[in-house]
């Protein structure tokens, strides 16, 4: 078994076969009663059965608990429920095993396990959020990077809306890179998954908020998702291919620290709104982004398209422009991403509120360019 750890600052251990890792970091962690967090969809995978095994007296020789109740998209129910059921069980730390939901809903967990009565809609992210119980995230998809992320995304009851709750007490202590719990990801998520990282990396690097090493990384993951998603969507058990897309994914949430911009305006409430993935939603209104961005903003997407191996370095920045976005629209298609919106059941009738939702999202604020209501409303219109 070759692992690799690094910090970053995130400890990140990697490498087919670092579930076995688990057991000796919890203890470390000073965890002795973990409460696991994940989705009911993977309690029949062959990922959570290892991760029984590697949780099992014979290895860990403690109790452990399970709380399996996450929503596809994350509501603040599960927020609450998963709260007491730590609680109940006199948990002393979160084991987050699974896609963005359920690692997004055991980092937001602990702000109801320092704070019962807090009220999610009215979290302030400025108070004393120290001390908050510890958390390992162990992704089982390559997409959202919350594994290494500052926030969590919950759709609030009382609002019906996404709201993001960001404070860097929510970092875990330890991530866990394991292809192994991927090779069984399906051909249509590993594409939806793979899709939200190349957008994470694409919107970071574009955002016009300064900081060159979150461009670098950007870059990088750009590069990593071209190379190995089309393999790890059509080889699911290449696992070379999948764990390069776990770094990817990890490495477009580290990147958007910067900031995102209004490809992901667009795509949180079609999630909300109409229930689509989140990746998916990305997919379906990226290059829209990209060909309005480009349009005013010409030579945006030159230094992607040489990360997308394109020859694009000596093109005329329209010209580069043009040339990277119908890269990234073929590679989108040869993945199953090239569909509209109104294949998965989006409606006329659902604009006006999709484009106020996206207006009240903050992503488009850092968008490569100024973008207004309508917009949005536009790019909408023109993916419909």
């Amino acid at each position: 078994m070759n692992l690799t750890t690094f910090s970053f600052p995130t400890t990140t251990v990697v490498g087919s076969g670092a579930i076995t890792e688990l057991p000796g970091r919890l203890a470390r962690l000073g965890i002795r009663r973990p409460l696991v967090v994940t989705d009911p969809g993977l309690l029949s995978t062959a990922s959570f059965q290892r991760l029984k095994q590697t949780l099992g007296p014979a290895a860990f020789g403690e109790d452990w608990f399970l709380f399996s109740a996450v929503h596809p998209n994350p509501i603040e129910k599960d927020v609450l429920d998963g709260a007491a059921a730590f609680r109940d069980a006199g948990c002393d730390g979160v084991v987050a095993f699974g896609g963005g939901s359920p690692l997004d809903a055991g980092k937001a967990l602990r702000l109801l396990v320092k704070q019962p009565r807090l009220d999610l809609a009215a979290f302030d992210y400025t108070a004393d959020w120290s001390g908050l119980v510890p958390l390992v995230c162990i992704p089982t998809t390559a997409g959202t990077g919350s594994e290494v992320g500052r926030s969590s995304v919950i759709t609030l009851q009382s609002t019906g809306r996404k709201r993001v709750l960001f404070q860097p007490e929510l970092l875990a202590k330890l991530v866990i890179l394991d292809a192994e719990l991927t090779r069984d990801l399906p051909p249509k998520l590993t594409a939806a998954t793979g899709a939200d990282a190349l957008t994470h990396c694409i919107e970071s690097f574009t955002c016009p908020v300064f900081h060159p090493l979150c461009d670098g990384i950007a870059l990088e993951g750009i590069h990593l998702v071209v190379e190995a998603l089309p393999k790890a969507f059509r080889q699911g058990a290449d696992l070379e291919a999948r764990e390069k897309m776990l770094v990817a994914a990890s490495m477009g949430a580290i990147a958007f620290q910067k900031d995102l911009g209004a490809t992901h305006s667009l795509a949180h409430p079609l999630s909300t709104v109409c229930g689509l993935h989140h990746g998916l939603a990305n997919a379906l209104c990226l290059v829209a982004v990209m060909r309005l961005n480009a349009e005013r903003k010409p030579g945006l997407y030159r230094r992607v398209g040489i990360a997308c191996n394109q020859e694009v370095l000596t093109c005329a920045p329209a010209e580069a422009d043009a040339r990277t976005i119908q890269f990234v629209s073929t590679f989108l298609a040869g993945l199953g991403l090239d569909g509209k919106l109104r294949d998965h059941g989006v409606k006329e009738s659902h604009l006006e509120e999709l484009t106020l939702q996206a207006w009240e999202d903050p992503c488009h604020r850092t968008n490569a360019v100024p973008v207004t209501q309508d917009d949005l409303r536009k790019l909408y219109q023109s993916v419909l």
